[in-house]
């Protein structure tokens, strides 16, 4: 039984890492996609994503920290301004409450600076292993799976887990993968979870990881069907996106961005 569950405990991982290559040859350009410039901001940037989009918060993100660039001045806001400007993330006044009291605590407890391990980023208002494990991976270089909604249905779908849980779906998935590959699969995923693989309706049939995939034939497997419901760059009429993006994949994030300013 032990040599059984071993084998196929080594089929699992040998399947699993193959996706993730396919998924970085499919997706070079990946990346967080809040905008930041310290982990100051990408703490604060991931507390409001919660239950809206990342267009979104990058929007309003930009006039928070215009208006209070580090923990101090955002700890010292009004709080009926900083609602005003949190309204569009949606349930703001929650949002203002938790983004007031981390800075606070930050100020108090860490001198206005993130702290850049785990278990002090996750006693911290508003702040959960999701964010913390993007602020670590992103912000300090740290390892981690940030399993978001995204995450966790592609990695049941793919067959990593079959747990509802984003705390063991994170053991799970870690179990399959060298800790030097978390962050990046962690951007992967999600990238494959916004643009082919989607809740309702996946594009197996556009789908590069296909052949690789326990769940293919939940979605359209008409590849010319599938491919009109592909999002963002690989949509129709977004080839001269994509190419730029893949080539220049280390201006992904400005690219991304310059693309959201435009008009429609």
């Amino acid at each position: 039984m032990a040599i059984a569950e071993a084998g196929s405990l080594l089929a699992l991982k040998r399947r699993a890492r193959k996706i993730n290559r396919i998924l970085a040859d499919k997706y070079p350009y990946a990346h967080a996609e809040l905008d930041f410039r310290n982990p100051f901001e990408l703490v604060v940037a991931t507390v409001l994503s919660a239950q809206t989009t990342d267009v979104l918060v990058n929007q309003v993100t930009k006039i928070l920290f215009a208006r209070y660039p580090d923990a101090r001045a955002l700890a010292e806001a009004d709080p009926a301004e900083l609602e005003s400007i949190l309204q569009p993330t949606g349930f703001f006044r929650a949002k203002a409450r938790n983004v007031l009291a981390l800075s606070t605590r930050l100020v108090d407890e860490y001198d206005g600076e993130v702290p850049g391990r785990l278990e002090d980023l996750v006693t911290l208002p508003g702040v959960g292993r999701k964010t913390a494990n993007v602020v670590l991976g992103n912000a300090f270089g740290v390892p981690g799976i940030t399993v978001d909604t995204h995450f966790g249905r592609l990695a049941r779908r793919f067959g990593w887990t079959a747990s509802d849980d984003p705390v063991k779906i994170e053991f799970d998935v870690a179990e399959l993968f060298e800790p030097r590959d978390w962050t990046m699969l962690s951007h992967r995923v999600v990238f494959h979870g916004r643009r082919i693989c989607h809740a309702k309706k996946p594009a197996c049939g556009a789908c590069p990881v296909a052949s690789l995939c326990p769940s293919y034939g939940d979605g359209e497997t008409d590849p010319d069907k599938a491919a009109k419901l592909l999002k963002y760059e690989l949509a129709p009429g977004n080839e001269a996106l994509l190419e730029k993006l893949l080539a220049e994949t280390h201006r992904a994030a400005e690219i991304r961005m310059e693309s959201q300013r435009r008009p429609g």
